[in-house]
């Protein structure tokens, strides 16, 4: 830190600093999932089929393949910068959102919200990576990532009062006061930057940076994995729905229930990366969740003879599985220590392919065999996945065990 940051303000601890992004993290999580469960009142709101809502959510999927972008430039700007212009991004849309009902301005706003998560995410991780000593990097890492399952507990119920007793327009404006205030609270929490990446003295690096992903063993193996695992997850992801419905005709009470278990879910797994994976050993807590992961797909369809079996087996797929990624979250902080954020956001893009992916493939297995064939898929991804981050990792070790 420079001379000239102590003079102006006292210094903010770490965790203080981690926690308020944290908080700025579960707003921009909030203002991406949101239009999954509202998607009928914006439908009605902005008057356009449910279909035309859809297309937004697939757009707005699309920004985490472009974001690979964003992390050579946070390496070479600085982590603060990039994750404040994730913020400013959250503002500008919900405020066109709340100004304007014209469907295409919508869209824009909408866009541009899920584009400040795509910023936002890889310039926080990295920032932690720079921060936080190797064997302590699990347990920030998985405390960040509460916000994601906080979104859907605590966000998104919260938003929807809003929309209940406000309107959605208010709604709007009220996620954008708060991302305004989270934006002003992160300038005076986390200092300004001071740690910039090779590409500064390097203008055409950009292209350079992002090819060491793919010519450097270790990055390689890791975006493989994240391919890999997240077919595997939004094969199931995209279908559980339907086969709830027709093996067990739930009703949609039934089916928002569970979202409510995915998330708890989701929690316990980024809870076991902040409080497990540092003792157990990052790799070897991410071989562990693949493992656990691909026996919980495998056994899905035995066990899910009933509505409660079959939620019970959901609910261990998606604790593995969350417990498996955000702990290679933190993993991929050391795996390119002067590009962190390009390596994370080369994984973020990756698997946002994976997703994509992961939804023709769910589709068309689901039509075909049926929830057995969607597990077995499902399992076959993860195991090369699993192959492939071993074939990466062999004898990789952190190259420092402290960041500073």
């Amino acid at each position: 830190m420079n001379k000239e940051q102590h003079s102006d303000r006292p210094v903010i601890k770490l965790s203080q600093q981690i926690l308020v992004a944290t908080l700025c993290k579960l707003l921009l999580n909030t203002g991406r999932r949101f239009i999954y469960p509202f998607a009928p009142a914006l439908s009605r709101s902005l008057e356009v089929p449910l279909t035309a809502i859809t297309s937004i959510i697939a757009v707005c999927q699309f920004s985490s393949v472009i974001g690979i972008f964003s992390g050579p430039l946070a390496d070479r700007f600085g982590y603060r910068l990039v994750m404040r212009g994730g913020l400013v991004l959250l503002i500008a849309g919900m405020l066109i959102c709340g100004a304007f009902s014209w469907y295409w301005l919508a869209m824009l706003g909408l866009i541009l919200a899920s584009f400040g998560k795509t910023l936002f995410d890889p310039a926080l991780q990295a920032y932690i990576g720079h921060q936080v000593e190797f064997s302590r990097r699990g347990r920030a890492i998985g405390f960040s990532e509460t916000a994601w399952a906080g979104s859907t507990l605590l966000g998104i119920p919260l938003l929807g009062l809003s929309i209940e007793y406000l309107g959605l327009d208010s709604s709007y404006y009220l996620l954008a006061g708060l991302a305004a205030i989270g934006w002003l609270v992160l300038g005076r929490t986390i200092p300004a930057d001071n740690h910039h990446g090779p590409l500064s003295t390097q203008p055409s690096g950009l292209l350079t940076t992002l090819g060491s992903l793919l010519s450097i063993r270790p990055a390689l193996g890791m975006l493989i994995f994240g391919f890999c695992i997240s077919v595997a997850n939004d094969s199931l992801f995209v279908i559980y729905g339907a086969w709830f419905e027709q093996e067990f005709n739930v009703n949609l009470v039934t089916l928002g229930f569970s979202t409510v278990a995915i998330g708890l879910a989701e929690l316990l797994g980024e809870s076991g990366t902040a409080l497990l994976a540092d003792k157990l050993g990052l790799k070897r807590s991410i071989f562990t969740g693949l493992i656990l992961v691909t026996v919980a797909y495998s056994l899905l369809p035995f066990i899910g003879v009933s509505l409660t079996s079959a939620m019970a087996g959901l609910f261990l797929v998606f604790l593995f599985f969350e417990f498996t990624i955000v702990t290679s979250f933190s993993l991929g902080t050391e795996l390119l220590p002067e590009n962190r954020a390009t390596m994370l956001a080369g994984f973020y893009s990756i698997a946002g392919i994976g997703r994509m992916c992961g939804v023709l493939v769910g589709g068309y297995l689901w039509k075909n065999w049926g929830i057995a064939g969607v597990c077995r898929s499902s399992a076959l991804f993860t195991v090369l996945g699993l192959l492939a981050l071993y074939w990466g990792l062999k004898n990789w070790q952190p190259t420092r065990k402290n960041s500073e």
